[in-house]
């Protein structure tokens, strides 16, 4: 058959290769039983049901409507080369040289149909009406058209990013790759877009050829918000789940969908005056109707100063047992109801007898919270459910795909090694980079990531074993109605910062606590192994096999280190300008360096005599901070100057003096004499010494080698804080 033939021949799918193909069954993709399997022919392929697809891939990406491409040839290419990218094993796709190799997951098949989709939509719109007419010009207008947003008007309104431009590039490309392949319609097999460059080089995309273009979380932001969040879960979050049960055992016993109402034939009097009976003795107020509702009251005749018009009596007649309240009843029920309502008041049905909390600000006690309708309940409830989500998405860094995978009972025990020391786990998945159903795995959490999920448990509307916890949910729209309720006077009652406007989502929280790991020593492998950066077979490789990736790790450690260290001298610089200096035995050779590096600064110290003054800039300070910074080792309660490895007292002591690192293990750094100790440091030695002081007291008379030895690491450590103390005021 020739291709004119082909062309020519009806657009249906009878000649396609995956004709009448079971599209599941043709990708490895696994169906429930009784569940429609979609066939190649069908123009929606409904893969909703595909067992282990992620909870984070929302349904509308689950299914693929090929119908929205009205030119049924387009179509038919759209599923030729959607089956191909999802089925690459068939022997049709793999006999093509430029073919993919690697199955293509559903989210990012559906990607690519959502692309073709807009792409069939611009060549019709611009006049193209066979794939075989396409040219380098189109291409290139194509690309121009998707690298711009524009408003409704069609007037520019910004540059999308280089992802957007990727895609645009990657559907022209894929149109090239595959045209063997298609059997409807195809691009002229002499086309080459772009010269023949690659879709990243097209669309300018740099990424992965520096540092990570997301912005860390800014501080400014962060402390509001966790510290709002940690209040909610920890202070208001036990009081919200009593709140939610009673909104629960609200709707069982008396909403309007409860079981076992009657419908009265009669004015329910005796039932009535007893429940008032009730509220009386319980002293309870009579609930009041939303503000909207008492608005349809007024509309329909009641009189906005009636007593009644505001209170709830559609609830006190399900109380009673019956379905609904009846207009003609009022007068009977008018006395009773009035007389009940000046004894104990009305108030919002939920919330009216509360605690009384702390608040965030220290600036005394109030209720935690004011009486609120079930809306308003139930709104409350998922504000703290969203305070657990932002709390273990800044402390853990799971990605938002492993936090909806969270499921009820995903809490190890925890595992306590020693009085105090206790180690939290969490069960999720891996998904990303991972295959189909990802991969079971467990994060180490702080205790506060722990009760954030308890709570979140008993929050949850069916808390049953194995119920996903969060379920799928929407960082950016959680986040804000969060900030908005802090912002707002709910949040201020309760002494919470505002929180500024600037954007925050999921990314920058993992790249804030990156940083945060990283930048502690030995923290940059620890934090890529929280973060699952570093695979267990990336991590044999680099025991093994110089280079590669080894040595791309080393080349990162090394650049996070020295931008920690130029920024750490810098601090110190600074302390010393301000009267704060080092101690410990490498405290003078410091001084006199910053001291030389002042002199330096100094406006006159290389300016002619009637030059102008001109301020050193902090670029100036670390250029001279520079070299210094290159020798600087942190240790967990010293800094550790390795500037002349023959002075290194911990190379001394292991024998090796040529070593061209210290050992952080075998650190003394009260006698070592490139050691320095700062005011940072204080904590670390001040717990040190209450410790020891605290075992020395209680150990017996007769241990006389124990004491001694105990009594000489309080002493080094009381001298240490001395130390510390009297160079921290030395100039003040």
């Amino acid at each position: 058959m020739t291709a004119i033939s082909v062309f020519a021949a009806p657009s249906g799918a009878a000649g396609s290769v995956f004709a009448s193909a079971d599209v599941c069954r043709e990708a490895g993709l696994n169906l429930p039983e009784g569940v429609r399997r979609p066939l190649f022919e069908d123009d929606l392929w409904d893969l909703a049901e595909v067992v282990g697809l992620p909870i984070s891939l929302a349904l509308q990406h689950r299914r693929f409507n090929f119908a929205l491409i009205h030119d049924r040839r387009w179509r038919l290419v759209a599923k030729e080369l959607i089956m191909a990218l999802l089925a690459p094993g068939h022997e049709a796709v793999a006999s093509l040289p430029r073919a993919y190799r690697a199955t293509h997951h559903v989210s990012t098949c559906h990607g690519r149909l959502a692309e073709l989709i807009r792409f069939a939509k611009w060549l019709t719109g611009h006049g193209v009406t066979s794939l075989q007419d396409l040219s380098s010009d189109d291409c290139d207008a194509y690309l121009a058209h998707r690298r711009y947003q524009r408003d409704q008007d069609d007037v520019m309104v910004g540059e999308r990013g280089s992802g957007t431009r990727r895609l645009a590039a990657l559907i022209v490309t894929d149109l090239l790759n595959y045209r063997e392949l298609f059997t409807a319609d195809r691009v002229p097999a002499d086309l080459r877009p772009w010269g023949g460059a690659t879709p990243s080089a097209i669309a300018e995309d740099t990424s992965g050829n520096g540092q990570n273009k997301t912005p860390p979380a800014n501080n400014e932001v962060l402390q509001p918000m966790l510290a709002a969040a940690l209040h909610l879960v920890n202070i208001i979050g036990p009081q919200v789940v009593v709140l939610a049960g009673q909104v629960r055992a609200a709707d069982q016993e008396w909403s309007a969908r409860s079981e076992g109402l009657k419908s009265p034939s009669r004015v329910p009097l005796a039932e009535i005056t007893e429940v008032l009976a009730g509220y009386e003795r319980a002293g309870r107020p009579l609930p009041e109707m939303q503000d909207r509702h008492v608005q349809d009251r007024i509309k329909a005749g009641w009189s906005a100063n009636d007593p009644l018009a505001p209170i709830a009596l559609s609830v006190l007649i399900r109380q009673a047992g019956f379905r609904q309240f009846h207009t003609a009843w009022l007068p009977h029920l008018r006395a009773p109801v009035e007389a009940t309502l000046k004894v104990v008041g009305s108030a919002r049905p939920f919330g009216w007898d509360t605690a009384v909390v702390d608040r965030a600000d220290d600036q005394g006690a109030v209720p935690w919270t004011l009486p609120l309708h079930k809306e308003q309940a139930s709104a409350l409830a998922y504000i703290v459910r969203t305070a657990c989500i932002l709390v273990l998405a800044a402390t853990t860094g799971m990605r938002a795909s492993e936090l909806m995978e969270l499921k009820v009972g995903c809490r190890r025990p925890p595992e306590q090694y020693a009085p105090g020391l206790v180690r939290y786990r969490l069960a999720s998945k891996l998904i990303k980079g991972q295959p189909l159903g990802g991969t079971h795995d467990e994060w180490v959490v702080i205790d506060a990531a722990y009760q954030a999920v308890a709570l979140a448990e008993q929050l949850h509307n069916d808390p049953s074993e194995g119920a996903h916890l969060f379920g799928r949910f929407h960082f950016g729209s959680r986040y804000q109605g969060f900030r908005q309720w802090v912002n707002n006077p709910a949040g201020q009652r309760l002494g919470l910062s505002p929180i500024p406007e600037d954007r925050l989502n999921m990314r920058m929280l993992r790249r804030r606590l990156a940083i945060e790991l990283a930048y502690r020593p030995g923290g940059l492998l620890a934090a890529k192994i929280h973060l699952r950066h570093v695979s267990t077979a990336t991590t044999e490789g680099y025991a093994s096999r110089p280079g590669g990736a080894q040595a791309e790790l080393l080349a990162e450690v090394s650049d996070h280190e020295q931008e920690r260290n130029l920024a750490l001298v810098l601090e110190e610089f600074r302390n010393y300008q301000a009267g704060i200096l080092p101690a410990g035995p490498g405290a003078r050779d410091l001084t006199e360096f910053f001291a030389h590096v002042d002199a330096e600064l100094a406006p006159d110290a290389a300016q002619a005599v009637g030059a102008p003054r001109v301020q050193a800039s902090d670029r100036d300070v670390l250029n001279l901070l520079t070299k210094r910074a290159r020798t600087l080792h942190l240790g967990a309660a010293n800094y550790c100057w390795f500037v002349d490895p023959a002075r290194a007292l911990c190379l001394k002591l292991a024998g090796t003096p040529h070593a061209d690192k210290p050992l952080a293990g075998m650190c003394d750094s009260a006698r070592c004499p490139q050691a320095t100790h700062h005011p940072c440091h204080r904590p670390v030695w001040a717990d040190h010494t209450d410790r020891t002081k605290t075992f020395l007291g209680g150990l017996g008379a007769t241990r006389k080698t124990e004491r001694t030895r105990l009594q000489i690491e309080y002493d080094r450590s009381a001298r240490v804080l001395a130390e510390i103390d009297a160079a921290t005021t030395t100039r003040k």
